[in-house]
């Protein structure tokens, strides 16, 4: 029988953590000391960004950064983004389908053209201004393929329903919907799915070339998936909505658990959406819509939009770590000189011109105009995005990297900058509402 040396010895070779002792800085266990700090600090954020001249974002990106500089400290590798950009993609698409559903939750109008003309407007006018524009100065400027540069401008057109929460219209209930608002949160729930159709023109100029594709392109990309995407989101977001409302009143749902069916509803319509080859991104949004409106006045509505909001928040906060922790000197430097002015150009030139000339004849004032053109928040869609650029392996490395370089500049910046600005501003254009 062995004496207790030798039982130590055993028991450090199968890896029991009872017998390393005083063996310090085991990596799990400091990550999970920064996940609870950062936790932490996220509620704080959270709790008091709607009093402060900053929103919670802002508090995830310098988390973001101190974990990539403990990781770097520490020669710890977390994930690499051009050789785990599948990985991206699924987390950022999960944050991204939750907030879409949740934003179709918040809005009250009717759906008719007088009522939604601004968003269309945005949508159909300032969005593709400014993939053009972007695109054009990425092929110009910063020296990428035509393909590398449309996707790049497709990849950084959506505003971010994510991280957008500060300039949006209240949580279900909240009749009032300045019209400002009101444009930013609808654009911002359409063109996520919208964006679709011009990163696949990307793809396919830079794995084609030529024209020969552009009907299959037209046909599958934007005359299918777009229409079917939309109408799918709606009758099965109505449909769930009188489901979940059937067995409540037969007592089979308990009113406690109402915030679990947003997340239920949102995966259902999203993989019944993609099952058929539709925009699920688009369908989510939709079915949030319609979920609202049946019954719209009931109680529970509140709940659901609760529940799939906190969902959102902490996909939120999980994300940004996961990416800021990517982040390295090394990396902030492949978009180049040229790269990194097109952070400024696109939020404060190439955005709000896009956004002042598809407002012309609207019902907003210049003020108004300038604030949608201001807050175009870049974020968790774009990473999505890139993602699927980058999995679909028809860049090359060096445009690849440069891909991901820029948008982490572009959406680093632009969640300093506009959530810096985001209560002020809204301040200020509550004050003139009211006047």
């Amino acid at each position: 029988m062995g004496g207790p040396g030798e039982a130590l010895a055993s028991a450090n070779a199968i890896g029991f953590g009872a017998a390393r002792g005083f063996e310090l800085g085991d990596v799990v266990a400091l990550g999970l000391l920064f996940a609870g700090v950062a936790l932490f600090l996220a509620v704080g954020a959270l709790s008091q960004q709607a009093e402060r001249a900053f929103s919670a974002a802002v508090v995830y990106l310098l988390l973001g950064a101190i974990l990539s500089l403990g990781l770097e400290l520490a020669g710890v590798d977390l994930i690499e983004p051009l050789d785990d950009a599948a990985l991206i993609e699924r987390l950022a698409e999960l944050a991204v389908i939750v907030a879409l559903f949740s934003t179709g939750l918040k809005i009250e109008r009717r759906l008719t053209w007088r009522e939604w003309r601004a968003p269309a407007m945005l949508l159909a006018v300032a969005m593709p201004l400014t993939i053009a524009a972007v695109a054009a100065y990425a092929n110009l400027a910063m020296g990428l393929s035509l393909g590398a540069a449309v996707l790049l401008g497709a990849v950084l057109s959506p505003t971010d329903p994510v991280l957008a929460g500060d300039i949006q219209v209240g949580p279900p209930g909240h009749e009032d919907e300045p019209e400002p608002k009101f444009a930013l949160t609808a654009e911002a729930g359409l063109n996520d799915g919208l964006a679709f159709p011009f990163v696949f023109l990307g793809l396919f100029i830079a794995a084609e070339g030529g024209t020969s594709w552009l009907g299959e392109w037209a046909l599958a990309d934007v005359l299918y998936a777009v229409p079917v995407g939309l109408v799918l989101g709606a009758l099965l977001g109505r449909t769930m909505a009188r489901l979940a409302l059937g067995l409540r009143s037969r007592g089979w749902l308990r009113p406690e658990l109402d915030g679990w069916l947003a997340i239920a509803t949102v995966l259902a319509v999203y993989g019944a959406t993609e099952a058929v080859g539709a925009y699920g991104f688009l369908a989510a949004f939709a079915a949030g819509l319609a979920f609202r409106r049946h019954e719209r006045h009931h109680e529970y509505h509140e709940r659901v939009h609760a529940g799939a909001e906190t969902v959102e928040n902490f996909s939120e906060l999980a994300l940004l770590l996961l990416l800021g922790s990517t982040v390295t000197l090394a990396g902030l430097s492949e978009p180049g000189l040229a790269g990194w002015l097109l952070v400024p150009l696109l939020l404060v030139a190439i955005r709000p011109l896009a956004v002042v000339l598809s407002l012309v004849g609207s019902r907003l004032e210049l003020r108004e105009r300038l604030f949608v053109g201001w807050f175009g928040i870049r974020g968790i869609g774009s990473f999505y995005y890139a993602a699927v650029g980058i999995e679909a392996g028809v860049l090359g490395v060096a445009e690849a990297s440069v891909l991901y370089w820029t948008v982490i500049a572009c959406v680093g910046v632009s969640i300093v900058v506009h959530g810096v600005t985001a209560t002020p501003a809204t301040r200020g254009l509550e004050r003139s509402l009211s006047r």
